[in-house]
């Protein structure tokens, strides 16, 4: 499989998407899982280069359609079961 990359995204790039950017490393990291995790706002992520996007419900409704990458909600960005489950289904749509 290709080098995965992830990005996290909310409305500014610097808030919701930076905690979400932490936890995931934190998941990756304890599950062993090689990908690369960055953090954006909602302007420039169409235009990045990635695997696939984790964000929340409304910022999904907001990139469909402007990416070509699968897009994946997270409700809870501090449950890290939640988080893993989620990473797994990103993973999972781009195999």
């Amino acid at each position: 499989m290709e080098n995965i990359k992830i990005l996290a995204v909310c409305g500014f790039g610097i808030g919701s998407s930076l905690i979400l950017k932490m936890n995931i490393g934190k998941v990756l990291e304890e599950d062993g899982i090689q990908a690369e995790v960055s953090n954006t706002d909602i302007l420039t992520a169409p235009s990045e280069k990635c695997s696939f996007i984790v964000t929340s419900e409304g910022y999904k409704r907001e990139l469909e359609g402007k990416v070509s990458v699968p897009v994946i909600v997270v409700d809870r960005f501090f449950d890290k079961n939640e988080i893993r489950e989620k990473i797994n289904l990103g993973i999972e749509k781009i195999k």
